[in-house]
């Protein structure tokens, strides 16, 4: 499975509501260490499919939920389980501990 990209209007069924873990990562198009880590989440999307989903939201697109959980920066990660945010990473690292990070906190 590859990320989902979730909006404001889906957030709370695609993330709050999901029935397993769900990593958000908080992105926008003109962040250079967000398309850096884009092509790892991507990977790790797939390669962790049963354990959690991935999804995008761009800070851009929409601002209400980067508001409601004080993104300030970016890329920002923030996994959540059973609708509550249980982990947040700030700042762009490489694969192996983006994916080190994730199962640490699954």
């Amino acid at each position: 499975m590859s990320t989902i990209a979730v909006t404001d209007a889906s957030f709370e069924d695609d993330v709050l509501k999901a029935d397993k873990p769900v990593l958000v990562d908080f992105w926008a198009d003109w962040c250079g260490p967000c398309k850096m880590i884009g092509p790892a989440l991507e990977e790790i999307s797939e390669e962790l499919a049963d354990k959690v989903t991935i999804a995008k939201m761009d800070i851009m697109a929409n601002s209400e939920t980067p508001m409601q959980f004080g993104v300030k920066s970016i890329p920002y990660l923030v996994l959540f389980r059973n609708g509550e945010k249980v982990a947040d990473k700030l700042g762009a690292a490489p694969k192996s501990a983006l994916r080190g990070w994730i199962e640490g906190a699954l």
